[in-house]
């Protein structure tokens, strides 16, 4: 990275978003995005639902409103919020939060991600994720001008490799940034992985981000949260939010739980960040959190239902998937089409079968896209009928074989 990079730079080089020259460049994202719109294709790039949330709960959002929920929050989030987090923490995973000093209510997961950064990662410090990684990430690794270290999730299982893990994480990372379920793999990391990470963060003295914002919508895999873990609680940050559990993600209600001096120096920076938002969405999250096992087994039930809908049309189709663990997404395999970057076909789907679809090579450092290069992410967070129509449209993937 050049050193001449101001922050802004340093921040969109390490999401990938600078042209050779240091100008900003039109995102692969919003490229796709674009050609869907222009030739009215399917859009499963976009990691977002086309449902909406439960409307008791969005009631909950519209009474707050009429009833004068409209001036700051406070900065930590409103108490009965609070307390919901903490008593969901304890429902799903037996671990007990004092809401006053080790829970803090964010603007979505991507501020408690930033907050996160912010706050403990001085310039020059080693951070891990694992790659394929979300851009936020990379985008604040940039920011405070540290290294961006990687460990590589290789299909089949995008599981990390043990060896690699310690090669990797060393006396000068500062943080390992965990994000499990995985996007934009779909995997759910094993339990020997996080016991691994946990035991490499003891010996080396760094704490882990654990970005656990799918951890309701796994499909047949047991989402382990690495701060139930021995010794996992107290090196770790646990972010999450409403946005994915309860396909509100426009209401960008996220929070962070951990030990109170972690939390203390994250709400720290997040007071200067946003300060608060969301005061009509926080006691609707607060009830949300609250409903019944049966809402979010049958959230995660549908989910996965249109998931091996999509896997079953594109393995129809000819084209080998990498079927999801968790998330919102499955990874499909065009190297059978004679594709060695995917980012050529991505450009060709929208136009040629309607639909819309993102390499995943975006999501990697430079000189480790040729392992992603015929790979591509597709969203399966839709309608079952909006998925059928997919399955339909992608009936002619062949079609595409250079």
């Amino acid at each position: 990275m050049s050193l001449n990079f101001t922050p802004w730079q340093r921040t969109a080089h390490g999401a990938n978003l600078l042209d050779p020259s240091g100008l900003p460049r039109v995102t692969i994202f919003e490229e796709i995005t674009g050609l869907a719109n222009k030739h009215n294709a399917l859009n499963l790039g976009q990691g977002f639902p086309d449902t909406e949330g439960p409307e008791v709960i969005r009631q909950i959002a519209l009474d707050a409103i009429s009833n004068g929920a409209n001036q700051y929050a406070p900065g930590s989030g409103i108490p009965v919020l609070r307390k919901a987090i903490a008593d969901h923490q304890s429902r799903f995973y037996n671990i007990e939060l004092d809401a006053d000093a080790q829970v803090v209510v964010t603007t979505g997961a991507t501020e408690a991600i930033s907050a996160a950064v912010l706050a403990f990662v001085e310039p020059g410090d080693e951070v891990v994720t694992f790659e394929p990684y979300y851009d936020s990430y990379a985008a604040m690794i940039g920011l405070v001008h540290a290294e961006h270290k990687v460990v590589q999730l290789n299909a089949p299982d995008f599981q990390p490799d043990l060896s690699q893990l310690h090669e990797v994480i060393t006396d000068k990372t500062r943080m390992i940034i965990l994000n499990n379920p995985h996007n934009p793999t779909g995997s759910v990391f094993g339990i020997d992985v996080l016991k691994e990470i946990v035991e490499l963060a003891h010996r080396h003295d760094c704490l882990i981000v654990s970005d656990e914002v799918y951890e309701h919508l796994t499909f047949g895999a047991t989402h382990t949260p690495i701060a139930t873990l021995p010794g996992g609680f107290e090196r770790t940050i646990t972010i999450s939010s409403a946005g994915k559990s309860f396909s509100f993600t426009g209401w960008k209600v996220g929070w962070a739980t951990g030990p109170e001096q972690l939390i203390t120096a994250l709400r720290t920076v997040k007071q200067f960040l946003t300060y608060s938002s969301g005061p009509a969405f926080q006691p609707a999250v607060a009830q949300a959190l609250k409903l019944p096992d049966d809402f979010f087994h049958q959230f995660a039930a549908s989910l996965g239902h249109t998931g091996r809908l999509l896997a079953d049309g594109l393995e129809k189709s000819g084209i080998p998937v990498y079927r999801p663990q968790g998330t919102y997404f499955l990874v499909a395999d065009a190297s059978k089409l004679g594709y060695s970057d995917a980012t050529d076909l991505a450009r060709l789907m929208p136009e040629r079968l309607g639909v819309a679809a993102i390499p995943m090579s975006v999501f990697a450092h430079p000189q480790n896209r040729d392992a992603y290069g015929s790979l591509l992410r597709f969203a399966f967070c839709k309608k079952e009928e909006v998925i059928v129509e997919a399955v339909g449209r992608l009936s002619g993937f062949m079609e595409l074989a250079k």
